[in-house]
């Protein structure tokens, strides 16, 4: 059985990872403890955390690891700063790919893209660009689309409004199926 302060830690490890909240029941499964030994190792963690940058919190029978509200004013500096900042080559191309392709997985878009685009999504969602949603296919993964108020941005109500979407449809097609016969 493993010890309430490894648990503590491992669930602490989890939470930050998954980067989104969880129910005590996929904690106990994701660790393959009990719920008792989960909701003592949570009530370690709350203590462990006291006074630092991050606290647990708990909404809806969800529990996630969030800034400390003391740190709320930096957090909200360095939120603004990045927001201020332009989207750059990097998060024009990632948003070019979900409008074009969108709903679409992470691992595609890195495809496409040829480099990792976990921060440049992670930007696209801060700025309400694109959204996060579950993949029906693999509930470990996501799917990326772009949020109604980006087409309002663009002054679009579908994706087939978007510049040579016809064109560039049917070369992304094309490009698909020259990497699936080689």
């Amino acid at each position: 059985m493993i010890s309430t302060m490894d648990t503590a830690r491992l669930i602490e490890a989890l939470l930050f990872w998954k980067a989104e909240p969880l129910t005590r029941d996929t904690i106990a499964r994701s660790l393959n403890v009990d719920l008792s030994q989960v909701d003592e190792a949570i009530n370690q963690l709350r203590t462990t955390l006291a006074n630092r940058g991050v606290v647990l919190m708990e909404v809806n029978d969800k529990i996630s690891l969030v800034t400390a509200p003391e740190v709320s004013e930096l957090i909200e500096r360095l939120t603004k700063e990045e927001l201020s900042k332009d989207l750059g080559k990097a998060g024009l191309e990632a948003l070019s790919v979900i409008l074009y392709q969108g709903p679409i997985g992470k691992s595609d878009i890195d495809y496409i893209r040829g480099v990792n685009s976990h921060h440049i999504l992670r930007s696209l969602m801060v700025r309400g660009l694109v959204e996060r949603l579950p993949d029906s296919s693999d509930q470990r993964s996501y799917m990326y689309q772009a949020t109604p108020e980006l087409f309002a941005h663009l002054g679009i109500s579908t994706k087939e409004q978007l510049p040579e979407y016809e064109h560039l449809r049917a070369e992304i097609d094309k490009f698909r199926l020259t990497a699936v016969t080689q």
